[in-house]
């Protein structure tokens, strides 16, 4: 079965990470899900960011009038300075224009800086619904909760507005977070697929094969660092009852050869920053388990 193809931040090959423009571009792509990170705003409403931090993200650093608002803040246990999400109204938020978070690696991007908006992930589900009708087939969203025990201590917690931007939507949904606890309470209270996320430098502990039977009592999926991905893995995965999702892969760094390695390693879902190159690769992947033979042009 060919993997999902999760739009990481959007097509963020290609256009700022995190704009209605990246999701839009992803879909157009062919991306089976697009996956916004959710952070809070002072007046509690979701909107995608990479973090609470948003320096590196948008054009607050240029803004004059908010130059009082940077500050240093203490987030999961990591001093971080910066701009923050939680310090600003959505109204004040969505006077920033986005800008490339690595312009030294997609320079190509940094021309599409202060042209885009700060997107609500109602604006993301009103988008994925729309493309989807329009297209006549099922895209689906794959939110992140970021630092959702940093955000509940300021009194501004994701879980209840998640669930509340998602009922009623008639949407393919994954649900992801690297805290099992987070993942434990929306467990109570949901019935869509969750995920849990672990790092190749974090709680490797959970992809152990018992690690994997106690993360299939709350979750549906593991969503891995690539660099943890091996058939051993997969198959226990699977046993437990849990589909792998592995990320990232970018064409900066990620060959076709490597993504078809983890096609053929049996991977249920693929984050990619580049959606069209990814779905190319699992197509190379299944020509070539089915014995086709792919001639060069010459």
């Amino acid at each position: 079965m060919t993997p999902l193809v999760i739009a990481h931040r959007g097509a963020s090959g290609y256009r700022p990470e995190h704009t209605l423009a990246s999701y839009r571009l992803a879909i157009a792509l062919g991306a089976d899900f697009v996956e916004p990170d959710l952070v809070a705003t002072r007046d509690g409403v979701l909107v995608a960011r990479h973090e609470a931090e948003i320096g590196g993200t948008t054009d607050v650093a240029n803004r004059r009038e908010f130059a009082g608002r940077r500050t240093t803040k203490v987030v999961d246990g990591r001093e971080v300075t910066g701009w923050f999400v939680e310090d600003f109204t959505l109204a004040e938020l969505k006077t920033l224009r986005a800008v490339e978070r690595l312009p030294d690696l997609r320079p190509r991007n940094t021309r599409y800086d202060g042209r885009y908006e700060v997107p609500t992930f109602d604006e993301i589900l009103t988008l994925v619904e729309a493309e989807s009708q329009r297209l006549g087939r099922a895209i689906g969203v794959y939110p992140e909760t970021k630092h959702p025990s940093y955000f509940a201590t300021i009194g501004l917690a994701l879980e209840e507005p998640l669930l509340a931007a998602l009922a009623g939507r008639d949407l393919p949904v994954f649900v992801q977070s690297f805290e099992p606890g987070n993942l434990r309470w929306l467990r109570s209270r949901t019935s869509r697929p969750l995920v849990q996320l672990v790092s190749a430098t974090g709680r490797v502990d959970l992809v152990t094969g018992t690690g994997l039977r106690r993360v299939a009592e709350y979750a549906d999926a593991v969503g891995v660092d690539k660099e943890l991905v091996s058939p051993g893995l997969v198959a226990d995965a699977h046993a437990a009852g849990l589909q792998v999702h592995v990320w990232t892969l970018r064409d900066e760094t990620d060959s076709i050869e490597d993504t078809q390695a983890l096609v053929g390693a049996g991977v249920d879902g693929l984050f990619t920053d580049h959606p069209d190159t990814t779905l190319e690769a699992c197509r190379l992947q299944t020509l070539q388990t089915s014995g086709i033979r792919i001639h060069a042009a010459t």
